[in-house]
């Protein structure tokens, strides 16, 4: 049984470096057909989903990561990263991000060094209006642009709402949904996110 055992685990590991062959030509096809700019030393693993306006703009730093479905990252579930770009969205060097999604409406900028655990959510719109009536007419939503600093930590399954800068070098718990501003060098947690203590 444990030759078994060591005969398939073997072969599974044979598979994944096969067939990652492939993810790394393909995902530039996607970002050249969408306009997307990139640096060097893009390691995408798994494939993900990209849709990027006629008034879009997204931009990639060197040595990003993207971690795509379960086979690539266990706490994100078998969810893909997806981008909708309708605004600016920029991403710094040594990016790494897996299994999330985000929606850029209007502007999103992610520093250097940082690093988006699994299924997490990143907005910078309410989508819809508040009131019923604008809803039904115009649905003009409220938005605000989104900042993460250089260095920050973001958990598995976090929301990042609006409006909101996370300062350089601060974590947010895992599960955490973010509504307000957090200073550098801390960590916060919880729905909604309060301060745990300083790093």
């Amino acid at each position: 049984m444990k030759i078994i055992a060591i005969l398939y685990k073997g072969f599974r590991k044979l598979t994944k470096l096969l067939i990652g062959f492939f993810f790394n030509p393909i995902a530039k096809i996607k970002f050249i057909l969408n306009g997307v700019s990139y640096g060097k030393g893009i390691n995408v693993k798994g494939l993900f989903k990209l849709e990027v306006t006629r008034k879009g703009d997204f931009s990639i730093g060197q040595n990003c990561r993207f971690n795509n479905g379960q086979s690539y990252n266990v706490s994100g579930g078998n969810q893909k990263c997806h981008f909708w770009v309708d605004g600016k969205l920029t991403f710094g060097n040594n990016v790494g991000i897996s299994s999330s999604s985000i929606l850029c409406r209007h502007r999103i900028h992610i520093g250097n060094f940082v690093k988006i655990g699994g299924n997490t959510l990143i907005i910078d719109t309410d989508s819809h209006a508040i009131n019923p009536n604008e809803r039904i007419k115009k649905d003009k939503a409220n938005w605000g642009a989104v900042k993460i600093d250089d260095y920050a930590f973001i958990g598995t399954r976090c929301i990042i709402l609006k409006g909101v800068t996370i300062g350089r070098n601060s974590i947010i718990a895992a599960g955490s949904i973010v509504t307000k501003n957090i200073p550098e060098n801390e960590i916060w947690g919880g729905n909604p996110a309060k301060k745990i203590r300083n790093i």
